[in-house]
């Protein structure tokens, strides 16, 4: 019996093949003509929350970072193609577009990019820049440099009413169901262009559209409007602003600044005191007074660190340590 049987089962004709199921081909974003305006909610990356929102006030320094080829023609977080060599930079939390000055505290080079994208993620680092900003900047084959961003507040107010004003043709209202901000016009601003000093042992990226520039923008007689007057560069047809490559040398202090990891800062010193004796076992950590809007707060540093890739390690071991807020600085 057990070999008739398994003689028939031998026989028996197998199942026929199941067919897949249809699957619908991915749909590929379609790019926003210009990108558009936006802020966004709270998000999280690797468990860091990061909470955007309109600070015309910011300033900040720490460390920068560029990405390029494997980005390049990709859709930034505001729906424009990323262009690698038209002087953009991502940031975490500011309205995108948004126009900040970039200056490298190492050799004093400065320039201004416009905010389109999100990121960068790594820890440690405060903004990302393309290549080309990072070539003017010095810092291509470096790939990190210590930069000082400061958004320019009445740039930033312009250009983000023109990327409403483009939005309400299609949708009638503003981004936030508000009435839609006029833009004034931009005057036109006259740039010469002068070589750009090399970098010791540094070479252009290849690939890279325009050869770096040190240019000075023609003096702009003071105005009342909300126009980016102090910013040479050109409006794109579907009504991006592209700043201009011009590269101005900034004088630095006598002393570089120093790269420090800020755990946090307290109100209260026990609080601050409490967490510098538990960061105390990393690295050498201290307390500093500062004084925010008449508040006198206590700011809790591990550092100073000479190079960036110690700050990294140092930064991991204490993000590891529950300090989710902590962040690189240069003072």
């Amino acid at each position: 019996m057990g070999v008739a049987v398994a003689g028939l089962a031998g026989c028996a004709a197998p199942p026929p093949p199941k067919q897949p199921a249809a699957v619908a081909a991915p749909v590929e974003p379609t790019p926003t003509p210009g990108g558009s305006y936006k802020v966004g909610t709270p998000y999280q990356i690797d468990g860091v929350w990061y909470y955007p929102r309109v600070d015309y006030g910011y300033n900040e320094t720490g460390i920068a970072s560029w990405y390029g080829p494997g980005f390049h023609a990709k859709l930034t977080a505001n729906g424009e193609l990323y262009n690698e060599n038209e002087l953009t930079a991502a940031h975490q939390t500011l309205p995108m577009p948004s126009l900040v000055r970039v200056t490298n505290l190492e050799n004093g080079r400065s320039i201004v990019v416009r905010i389109n994208d999100r990121g960068p993620f790594v820890s440690g680092r405060i903004i990302d820049m393309s290549r080309r900003g990072a070539q003017l900047l010095g810092f291509d084959q470096k790939g990190t440099a210590r930069v000082r961003v400061e958004v320019l507040a009445e740039e930033s107010r312009a250009i983000a009413a023109a990327a409403m004003n483009a939005a309400s043709q299609v949708a009638g209202v503003s981004p936030d169901g508000g009435p839609v901000p006029q833009a004034a016009p931009r005057p036109s601003v006259t740039v010469e262009a002068t070589p750009l000093p090399p970098t010791a042992g540094s070479k252009a990226a290849p690939g890279s559209a325009i050869p770096p520039k040190v240019a000075q923008a023609a003096p702009v007689p003071p105005r009342t409007i909300a126009a980016p007057t102090t910013v040479a560069g050109t409006t794109t047809a579907d009504g991006r602003f592209l700043p201009a490559p011009v590269v101005e040398q900034r004088t630095l202090p006598a002393k570089p600044g120093k790269i420090y990891i800020q755990a946090g800062a307290f109100a209260s010193y026990d609080n601050a005191n409490r967490l510098r004796a538990r960061l105390n076992s990393i690295a050498p950590t201290n307390l500093s007074n500062a004084m925010v809007n008449g508040q006198q707060y206590f700011r809790v540093r591990v550092g100073p660190f000479d190079q960036v890739e110690r700050a990294d390690e140092v930064l991991a071991q204490v993000l590891q340590a529950g300090t989710s807020e902590a962040k690189i600085i240069v003072d």
